[in-house]
């Protein structure tokens, strides 16, 4: 076990994926993946309101994804990558969510019709 999967609990976890379950939040972190954005900016291209996203925003910042700041007037948006670090390596555990090896893959496939047009 690495030390992320000591200090990730399973409480933290559920909150992690309970935010990455919903399509807003998940486009909310794609956006943030670009730069630092204020509340208002992160709200535009959604059709709700902003007590809406902001709720959202609570919701990620609770789970860590997020970290909110005030920057004179303006609250600002910032990604933190460590708590989707930690989702991964706990995905990871499990062995299940290796890269395909699409080139082995196709020509795996290849031999396989290849025996069949022989046939």
């Amino acid at each position: 076990m690495t030390s992320t999967q000591t200090t990730t609990s399973a409480h933290d976890l559920d909150l992690i994926f309970a935010a990455l379950g919903d399509p807003t939040r998940r486009a909310i972190l794609s956006m943030l993946l670009e730069d630092d954005m204020a509340v208002t900016d992160v709200a535009d291209p959604f059709e709700m309101s902003l007590a809406a996203v902001s709720k959202h925003l609570t919701i990620l910042t609770r789970a860590g994804l997020i970290a909110q700041e005030k920057r004179g007037r303006v609250k600002w948006c910032k990604l933190e990558p460590d708590a989707m670090r930690a989702a991964s390596v706990w995905m990871q555990g499990f062995g299940q969510f290796d890269e395909i090896d699409l080139d082995g893959l196709e020509r795996f496939l290849e031999r396989e019709l290849s025996q069949e047009g022989d046939a």
